[in-house]
Protein backbone atom coordinates (compact mmCIF):
# COMPACT_ATOMS: atom_id res chain seq x y z
CA UNK A 1 0.00 0.00 0.00
CA UNK A 2 1.07 3.57 -0.60
CA UNK A 3 2.35 5.76 2.22
CA UNK A 4 0.54 9.00 3.06
CA UNK A 5 3.16 11.02 1.20
CA UNK A 6 2.83 8.77 -1.86
CA UNK A 7 -0.97 9.01 -1.74
CA UNK A 8 -0.71 12.79 -1.55
CA UNK A 9 1.73 12.86 -4.48
CA UNK A 10 -0.57 10.65 -6.56
CA UNK A 11 -3.55 12.87 -5.74
CA UNK A 12 -1.63 15.99 -6.73
CA UNK A 13 -0.44 14.29 -9.91
CA UNK A 14 -4.03 13.62 -11.00
CA UNK A 15 -4.96 17.19 -10.13
CA UNK A 16 -2.04 18.58 -12.14
CA UNK A 17 -3.04 16.53 -15.18
CA UNK A 18 -6.62 17.78 -15.03
CA UNK A 19 -5.63 21.48 -15.03
CA UNK A 20 -2.59 21.17 -17.30
CA UNK A 21 -2.74 23.96 -19.88
CA UNK A 22 -5.49 25.86 -18.06
CA UNK A 23 -3.33 27.96 -15.77
CA UNK A 24 -2.99 31.61 -16.73
CA UNK A 25 -3.03 34.97 -14.99
CA UNK A 26 -6.81 35.00 -14.54
CA UNK A 27 -6.80 31.76 -12.52
CA UNK A 28 -4.60 33.03 -9.70
CA UNK A 29 -5.09 36.81 -9.97
CA UNK A 30 -7.85 37.07 -7.33
CA UNK A 31 -5.91 34.94 -4.86
CA UNK A 32 -2.76 37.03 -5.30
CA UNK A 33 -4.68 40.31 -5.09
CA UNK A 34 -6.61 39.26 -1.95
CA UNK A 35 -3.54 37.88 -0.17
CA UNK A 36 -3.12 41.25 1.57
CA UNK A 37 -6.67 40.84 2.91
CA UNK A 38 -5.64 37.61 4.61
CA UNK A 39 -7.27 35.21 2.15
CA UNK A 40 -7.47 31.70 3.60
CA UNK A 41 -6.83 28.38 1.89
CA UNK A 42 -10.59 27.80 1.58
CA UNK A 43 -11.10 31.24 0.05
CA UNK A 44 -8.22 30.74 -2.38
CA UNK A 45 -9.50 27.29 -3.37
CA UNK A 46 -13.00 28.62 -4.09
CA UNK A 47 -11.63 31.56 -6.11
CA UNK A 48 -9.51 29.23 -8.24
CA UNK A 49 -12.33 26.65 -8.54
CA UNK A 50 -14.59 29.25 -10.11
CA UNK A 51 -12.07 29.96 -12.87
CA UNK A 52 -11.11 26.31 -13.42
CA UNK A 53 -14.76 25.27 -13.83
CA UNK A 54 -15.26 28.11 -16.29
CA UNK A 55 -12.30 26.97 -18.40
CA UNK A 56 -13.20 23.27 -18.24
CA UNK A 57 -16.76 24.08 -19.29
CA UNK A 58 -15.43 26.04 -22.27
CA UNK A 59 -13.42 22.94 -23.23
CA UNK A 60 -16.57 20.79 -23.30
CA UNK A 61 -16.34 19.12 -19.88
CA UNK A 62 -19.42 18.40 -17.78
CA UNK A 63 -18.30 20.08 -14.56
CA UNK A 64 -21.05 18.38 -12.53
CA UNK A 65 -19.63 14.98 -13.39
CA UNK A 66 -16.09 15.92 -12.41
CA UNK A 67 -16.91 18.24 -9.49
CA UNK A 68 -14.93 16.08 -7.04
CA UNK A 69 -11.87 16.15 -9.29
CA UNK A 70 -12.07 19.89 -9.98
CA UNK A 71 -12.38 20.66 -6.26
CA UNK A 72 -9.32 18.53 -5.54
CA UNK A 73 -7.42 20.21 -8.38
CA UNK A 74 -8.38 23.66 -7.13
CA UNK A 75 -7.18 22.74 -3.65
CA UNK A 76 -3.90 21.61 -5.17
CA UNK A 77 -3.53 24.92 -7.05
CA UNK A 78 -4.47 26.93 -3.95
CA UNK A 79 -1.76 25.15 -1.96
CA UNK A 80 0.88 25.77 -4.62
CA UNK A 81 -0.16 29.41 -5.13
CA UNK A 82 -0.03 30.23 -1.43
CA UNK A 83 3.35 28.52 -1.04
CA UNK A 84 4.76 30.51 -3.97
CA UNK A 85 3.38 33.79 -2.60
CA UNK A 86 5.08 33.05 0.70
CA UNK A 87 8.40 32.58 -1.12
CA UNK A 88 8.12 35.51 -3.55
CA UNK A 89 6.58 38.14 -1.27
CA UNK A 90 8.58 37.65 1.90
CA UNK A 91 9.19 41.38 2.35
CA UNK A 92 5.53 42.20 1.79
CA UNK A 93 4.49 39.47 4.24
CA UNK A 94 6.83 40.86 6.90
CA UNK A 95 5.36 44.33 6.45
CA UNK A 96 1.81 42.94 6.56
CA UNK A 97 2.63 41.06 9.76
CA UNK A 98 4.13 44.21 11.29
CA UNK A 99 1.06 46.28 10.46
CA UNK A 100 -1.21 43.56 11.85
CA UNK A 101 0.77 43.31 15.09
CA UNK A 102 0.67 47.08 15.59
CA UNK A 103 -3.09 47.14 14.98
CA UNK A 104 -3.50 44.36 17.53
CA UNK A 105 -1.63 46.42 20.12
CA UNK A 106 -3.90 49.43 19.56
CA UNK A 107 -7.07 47.33 19.68
CA UNK A 108 -6.10 46.17 23.16
CA UNK A 109 -6.77 49.73 24.33
CA UNK A 110 -10.29 49.59 22.85
CA UNK A 111 -9.24 52.26 20.38
CA UNK A 112 -9.86 52.22 16.60
CA UNK A 113 -6.73 52.11 14.47
CA UNK A 114 -5.79 55.66 13.49
CA UNK A 115 -3.04 56.95 11.24
CA UNK A 116 -2.05 59.92 9.11
CA UNK A 117 -1.73 59.41 5.37
CA UNK A 118 1.43 60.71 3.64
CA UNK A 119 -0.48 63.77 2.40
CA UNK A 120 -1.70 64.64 5.90
CA UNK A 121 -5.20 63.18 5.85
CA UNK A 122 -6.19 61.57 9.19
CA UNK A 123 -7.72 58.11 8.84
CA UNK A 124 -9.88 56.38 11.47
CA UNK A 125 -11.16 52.85 10.92
CA UNK A 126 -14.91 52.79 11.64
CA UNK A 127 -15.33 49.12 12.56
CA UNK A 128 -17.37 48.70 15.72
CA UNK A 129 -19.59 46.02 17.17
CA UNK A 130 -23.10 46.50 15.89
CA UNK A 131 -26.19 46.12 18.01
CA UNK A 132 -29.39 44.96 16.34
CA UNK A 133 -32.84 45.60 17.79
CA UNK A 134 -35.76 43.66 16.32
CA UNK A 135 -39.18 45.32 16.27
CA UNK A 136 -42.18 43.10 15.51
CA UNK A 137 -45.29 44.82 14.20
CA UNK A 138 -48.62 43.67 12.77
CA UNK A 139 -47.33 44.28 9.26
CA UNK A 140 -43.72 43.13 9.36
CA UNK A 141 -40.59 42.55 11.41
CA UNK A 142 -38.02 45.35 11.30
CA UNK A 143 -34.36 45.09 12.30
CA UNK A 144 -32.73 48.35 13.39
CA UNK A 145 -28.95 48.30 13.49
CA UNK A 146 -27.17 50.62 15.90
CA UNK A 147 -23.70 51.49 14.60
CA UNK A 148 -23.00 54.35 16.97
CA UNK A 149 -19.44 55.50 17.61
CA UNK A 150 -20.13 54.87 21.30
CA UNK A 151 -20.21 51.10 20.75
CA UNK A 152 -17.10 48.99 21.48
CA UNK A 153 -14.73 48.47 18.57
CA UNK A 154 -14.74 45.27 16.54
CA UNK A 155 -11.22 44.14 17.41
CA UNK A 156 -10.99 41.44 14.76
CA UNK A 157 -11.99 43.74 11.91
CA UNK A 158 -9.80 46.56 13.22
CA UNK A 159 -6.81 44.21 13.01
CA UNK A 160 -7.49 42.33 9.78
CA UNK A 161 -8.64 45.37 7.80
CA UNK A 162 -5.72 47.61 8.67
CA UNK A 163 -2.99 46.34 6.28
CA UNK A 164 -5.13 46.69 3.12
CA UNK A 165 -6.62 49.98 4.32
CA UNK A 166 -3.16 51.40 4.93
CA UNK A 167 -2.12 50.37 1.42
CA UNK A 168 -5.28 52.01 0.05
CA UNK A 169 -4.30 55.24 1.82
CA UNK A 170 -0.91 55.10 0.10
CA UNK A 171 -2.52 54.46 -3.29
CA UNK A 172 -4.93 57.37 -2.85
CA UNK A 173 -2.05 59.62 -1.77
CA UNK A 174 -0.17 58.72 -4.93
CA UNK A 175 -3.24 59.46 -7.03
CA UNK A 176 -3.75 62.89 -5.43
CA UNK A 177 -0.07 63.80 -5.72
CA UNK A 178 -0.22 62.88 -9.40
CA UNK A 179 -3.43 64.90 -9.87
CA UNK A 180 -1.92 67.98 -8.21
CA UNK A 181 1.23 67.80 -10.30
CA UNK A 182 -0.81 67.41 -13.49
CA UNK A 183 -2.87 70.45 -12.46
CA UNK A 184 0.32 72.48 -11.89
CA UNK A 185 1.34 71.68 -15.45
CA UNK A 186 -2.05 72.68 -16.83
CA UNK A 187 -2.88 69.14 -17.92
CA UNK A 188 -6.19 67.29 -17.67
CA UNK A 189 -6.34 64.31 -15.31
CA UNK A 190 -8.95 61.78 -14.28
CA UNK A 191 -8.76 58.48 -12.45
CA UNK A 192 -10.77 55.45 -11.40
CA UNK A 193 -9.03 53.43 -8.70
CA UNK A 194 -5.61 52.64 -10.24
CA UNK A 195 -6.43 53.66 -13.81
CA UNK A 196 -5.19 57.16 -14.66
CA UNK A 197 -6.41 59.07 -17.70
CA UNK A 198 -5.53 62.15 -19.68
CA UNK A 199 -5.70 63.24 -23.32
CA UNK A 200 -3.79 61.04 -25.75
CA UNK A 201 -1.37 63.84 -26.57
CA UNK A 202 -0.36 64.09 -22.89
CA UNK A 203 0.01 60.39 -22.08
CA UNK A 204 3.81 60.41 -22.18
CA UNK A 205 4.02 63.35 -19.79
CA UNK A 206 1.47 61.77 -17.43
CA UNK A 207 3.51 58.55 -17.46
CA UNK A 208 6.52 60.55 -16.34
CA UNK A 209 4.55 62.44 -13.68
CA UNK A 210 2.98 59.40 -12.06
CA UNK A 211 6.35 57.62 -11.92
CA UNK A 212 8.09 60.63 -10.38
CA UNK A 213 5.31 61.03 -7.80
CA UNK A 214 5.49 57.33 -6.95
CA UNK A 215 9.25 57.42 -6.40
CA UNK A 216 8.99 60.61 -4.32
CA UNK A 217 6.24 59.08 -2.16
CA UNK A 218 7.92 55.75 -1.49
CA UNK A 219 11.35 57.28 -0.94
CA UNK A 220 9.97 58.64 2.33
CA UNK A 221 10.30 56.62 5.57
CA UNK A 222 6.60 55.75 5.56
CA UNK A 223 6.72 52.97 8.14
CA UNK A 224 9.03 54.92 10.44
CA UNK A 225 6.68 57.91 10.25
CA UNK A 226 3.73 55.64 11.01
CA UNK A 227 5.47 54.21 14.09
CA UNK A 228 6.45 57.70 15.27
CA UNK A 229 2.83 58.87 14.94
CA UNK A 230 1.61 55.96 17.08
CA UNK A 231 4.39 56.48 19.63
CA UNK A 232 3.21 60.05 20.21
CA UNK A 233 -0.44 58.99 20.26
CA UNK A 234 0.15 56.14 22.70
CA UNK A 235 2.93 57.31 25.03
CA UNK A 236 4.53 54.48 26.95
CA UNK A 237 3.37 51.82 24.49
CA UNK A 238 6.18 49.89 22.81
CA UNK A 239 5.55 49.22 19.15
CA UNK A 240 7.77 46.69 17.31
CA UNK A 241 10.58 47.98 15.14
CA UNK A 242 9.76 48.35 11.46
CA UNK A 243 10.77 45.47 9.18
CA UNK A 244 14.11 45.60 7.41
CA UNK A 245 13.97 47.19 3.98
CA UNK A 246 14.75 45.25 0.83
CA UNK A 247 17.13 46.23 -1.97
CA UNK A 248 14.63 47.40 -4.60
CA UNK A 249 15.96 50.38 -6.54
CA UNK A 250 12.94 52.70 -6.81
CA UNK A 251 14.56 54.53 -9.70
CA UNK A 252 13.84 51.42 -11.80
CA UNK A 253 10.18 52.46 -11.68
CA UNK A 254 10.96 55.44 -13.91
CA UNK A 255 12.31 53.09 -16.58
CA UNK A 256 9.62 50.41 -16.25
CA UNK A 257 7.52 49.94 -19.38
CA UNK A 258 4.62 48.22 -17.64
CA UNK A 259 4.06 50.15 -14.44
CA UNK A 260 0.57 51.64 -14.59
CA UNK A 261 -2.59 51.61 -16.67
Amino acid sequence: SLSKDEQRAAKFNRAAKLVNGLIDRSVVKRTVMTSVYGVTYIGARDQILEKIEEKLEQNGHDIDEISKETRAASGYLATITMEVMGDLFQGARKTQTWLTNCARIMSQFEQPVVWMSPIGVPVVQPYRQTKTNTIITMMRTIAIVNDSDDLPINKRRQVTAFPPNFVHSLDSSHMLLTAMEMDKRGLFFSAVHDSFWTHACDIDEMNSVLRDCFVDLYSKPLLEDLRTFWTYRYPGVEFPEVPEYGDLDLEEVKRATYFFQ
